[in-house]
């Protein structure tokens, strides 16, 4: 017997700034290097990665898939559609759970110096599908990601609220 699936979206925007404490080139080279770029996005030690690609150029590909311990397979893939050197990176990307299309997201990095560190910005606008995702999840996993890049940018494994920026982050 197969499962009904009741069909939905759900369509949301999010904005989550950062102030990260080093200068734009790191926060930068940590976006796009593809060994900077493996030290902090991910799923990390609790995610069995099966396959994995990162080509940062306008038209490249990103794809990360595997199984989470003991939870469902997940499978992000993403392209890059606009890239201005150490201002902002464009990309939209598609995330499944266990083979069902979860959702498709347009998101946009901007990056600028802010003192002697920089702000990140990233706003995603983004469709969720048959209530296999949350808007909330999605901002919360996110936030999580960009906590994982400041303790990267920092040499450590603890996020640290000084990553945060004064406005936190801003829901739509």
């Amino acid at each position: 017997m197969s499962k009904i699936i009741e069909r939905s979206q759900t369509h949301a925007t999010f904005v989550i700034e950062r102030d990260y404490p080093v200068p734009l080139g790191a926060v930068w080279h940590a976006l796009s290097d593809n060994d900077a770029r493996d030290q902090w996005f991910g799923g990390g030690p609790d995610f069995d990665t099966q396959e994995k690609s990162h080509d940062f150029r306008v038209g490249g590909q990103a794809v990360e898939d595997g199984q989470w311990h003991g939870g469902p397979r997940s499978r992000f893939h993403s392209t890059y559609t606009d890239i201005i050197d150490q201002q902002r990176i464009v990309f939209t990307y598609d995330m499944w759970v266990d083979d069902q299309h979860m959702s498709t997201s347009l998101t946009t990095i901007a990056v600028e110096p802010e003192g002697d560190g920089t702000r990140l910005t990233y706003t995603e606008q983004g469709v969720h599908f048959d209530g296999l995702d949350s808007v909330e999840g999605r901002e919360e996993g996110t936030d999580g990601l960009l906590d994982s890049l400041g303790s990267f940018l920092r040499g450590s494994g603890e996020p640290g609220a000084e990553d945060r920026a004064p406005s936190g982050s801003i829901g739509g």
